[in-house]
């Protein structure tokens, strides 16, 4: 009977992170609709308060949206961490820059933004064991500018809104990065046979 449970568990470890599929589905969805959302509540980050909100709510929408993906790995606090990562990392990246929207500015913000996220969600990680986790907190900054440089090259007429993410197209570059470093991290090792 354990031998049976043991190639069970081993199986699931194997194909857990072959479900991670949902991952550049739920970037591709949410993105858009918690900026959208943010934007309709703050209607652009052109200050602390601003921020703070648009990244609350942007947060929460995204947020929700990666943990269902990554329910399996991670608790419900992946939502929080998103949620306050995101507020923390955008006041402090928007602020940072003065409220600028050069691209050279917006890829500062994002790399703060991605800080604050992705120290928050590393966190998480650890809690559920996930070794590695601090390069979760290491890959975000980088992912995060560089999804905002793809965006300003798409909406160039209105990327003077000031959004408080950046759109599908940075999205598809993120869901696509993202889901390839999370495939490595949550791939568990194959036991060594005893000899």
């Amino acid at each position: 009977m354990t031998n049976a449970v043991q190639s069970a568990t081993e199986a699931s470890n194997r194909l857990g992170p072959r479900r991670l599929w949902v991952w550049p589905i739920a970037i591709l969805v949410s993105f858009p609709i918690g900026g959208y959302l943010a934007d309709l509540v703050v209607d652009g980050v052109d200050s602390v308060g601003a921020a703070l909100v648009g990244g609350l709510i942007a947060g929460l929408v995204i947020g929700a949206a990666e943990w269902f993906a990554l329910r399996r790995w991670v608790s419900w606090l992946w939502i929080a961490a998103t949620s306050i990562g995101m507020a923390a990392g955008l006041t402090a990246g928007a602020a940072l820059v003065d409220y600028g929207t050069s691209r050279g500015a917006i890829m500062i913000m994002g790399a703060v933004t991605g800080l604050g996220v992705g120290l928050l969600q590393a966190v998480v990680l650890a809690r559920s064991r996930v070794s590695g986790a601090l390069w979760w907190a290491v890959a975000n900054p980088p992912a995060w500018a560089l999804c905002w440089l793809v965006t300003s090259y798409v909406i160039t007429r209105n990327i003077h809104d000031q959004f408080t993410n950046f759109g599908a197209s940075g999205a598809v570059v993120f869901g696509l990065l993202t889901w390839l470093f999370l495939a490595m991290l949550l791939r568990k090792p194959e036991p060594e046979l005893a000899r």
